[in-house]
């Protein structure tokens, strides 16, 4: 059975789409990826997306996110539209109101950790870069990471590493936060702590987190979790 799309209050949605289509592939092995998706973020809360490998589940996050053009449907973050936008308002939007979080933490090792955190607020360049700074060692104060600023990321643990991605994720202060198995490549002891500072620092801040996990005990932690079979949302 399809599932109902919520109906939310416009002011408290994040970001929303209806009727996403997606292929991927040529000829013979193109396939279906998403099927007619509608789903809707709400703000200051955690939805988990679920299902099997190959449901579509981080395909949507990249529609989302403004990674990947749907082939059908509608998009809009802050109640714009975004289906149409030209890949620089698509590029704009993104810096300023998508912060992503993905299993591999990419971050550029030969930099610090603080310069890390301050790569989203250069390429958005709306602070002084006083206020970057001072934003970066805020950030990484919150995830436990304060005395850690100055060292190469190449140094840090992969729990540590990972502490570091959701800070920069945080760094523009976000609309919402995608986050694509942000806990796939770590132990239990970490997969919960990063769990927890993602969700709490989004909450406290009013952000959406939209997050794709395999991990049945973090989605029974999220506020909302949606269940994808087959590129569609299903009861």
């Amino acid at each position: 059975m399809i599932a109902p799309v919520p109906i939310l209050p416009a002011e408290r949605l994040a970001l929303r789409c209806e009727n996403l289509h997606r292929q991927l592939g040529a000829g013979e092995a193109r396939v279906q990826v998403l099927r007619g998706v509608s789903f809707a973020a709400e703000r200051g809360r955690v939805c988990a997306v679920v299902g099997p490998s190959g449901c579509g589940k981080s395909t949507l996050l990249y529609s989302l996110g403004l990674l990947d053009r749907p082939d059908e449907g509608q998009i809009w973050i802050e109640g714009e539209p975004m289906s149409g936008a030209d890949d620089e308002r698509r590029t704009a939007t993104r810096a300023r109101h998508i912060g992503f979080v993905f299993q591999f933490h990419f971050l550029l090792l030969e930099f610090t950790t603080l310069e890390n955190v301050m790569l989203p607020m250069r390429k958005l360049a709306h602070l002084t870069p006083a206020a970057m700074v001072a934003r970066a060692r805020e950030l990484l104060a919150a995830v436990g990471l304060a005395d850690k600023a100055g060292r190469l990321a190449a140094q840090l643990s992969g729990g540590e590493q990972q502490r570091v991605a959701i800070a920069r994720a945080l760094a523009n202060e976000p609309t919402a936060i995608l986050a694509d198995e942000p806990t796939g490549n770590l132990d239990a002891k970490n997969s919960t702590l990063v769990f927890e500072l993602l969700t709490s620092l989004a909450r406290q801040h009013g952000q959406a987190v939209v997050m794709v996990t395999h991990n049945p005990d973090l989605a029974a932690r999220c506020d909302v979790t949606r269940t994808m079979r087959d590129g569609q949302f299903v009861s």
